[in-house]
């Protein structure tokens, strides 16, 4: 099995199918679980009173080939048919990989050394303790295991609380133009 593969997907909704676009979205992500290989879907909605009307589609396949079978699947291709008259323009396909899942918002990126030295701060603290925390545990396990723990010990603090935090506290120095007010 390859690696899990992750689409990002941003509909740009007439205001006047708002409330039916959500909806819609709603039941078509809910269905979407079903297909074979979809490990998940995530729904981004505009923030309250930012004017926006784009909304985002996060997927997450089993492999490259789950993926292409569901964007060939008559779920898929009733869902766009169903939805042409509420949105505007063609939807924006990324794929996601790596540390770009985290740092984006919207269609900003920040500058890749921001990345970088984020990257740094959360990976150098975290490279110290779960060592330290895991070590009495796992001392007696031949090195190639202790690595081993100590690595998924290392991603697991790191996807889900390192990271999140870090990118939480630091957006206003990531994302330094989505703060400032609209005129």
């Amino acid at each position: 099995m390859g690696e899990t593969i992750h689409i990002a997907i941003t509909r740009r909704v007439r205001r006047s199918h708002l409330a039916d676009f959500e909806r819609a979205l709603a039941d078509f992500a809910s269905r979407s679980l079903a297909e074979q290989g979809m490990t998940g879907v995530h729904i981004l909605h505009p923030a309250p009173d930012s004017g926006s009307t784009e909304y985002g589609i996060l997927r997450s396949f089993q492999s490259a080939r789950d993926l292409e079978t569901f964007y060939h699947s008559t779920l898929y291709r009733d869902w766009v048919e169903r939805i042409q008259p509420m949105v505007e323009g063609e939807p924006q396909i990324r794929h996601l990989s790596g540390l770009e899942a985290w740092f984006r918002e919207g269609h900003h990126m920040p500058p890749r050394w921001k990345m970088a030295v984020l990257t740094f701060l959360a990976v150098w603290p975290v490279s110290i303790i779960v060592p330290a925390l895991l070590r009495p545990f796992i001392l007696s396990l031949h090195f190639i295991l202790q690595a081993g723990l100590v690595s998924a010990g290392i991603v697991i603090v790191l996807t889900w609380v390192a990271m999140p935090l870090l990118v939480k506290l630091s957006h206003p120095w990531l994302h330094p133009a989505s703060n400032k007010p609209t005129p």
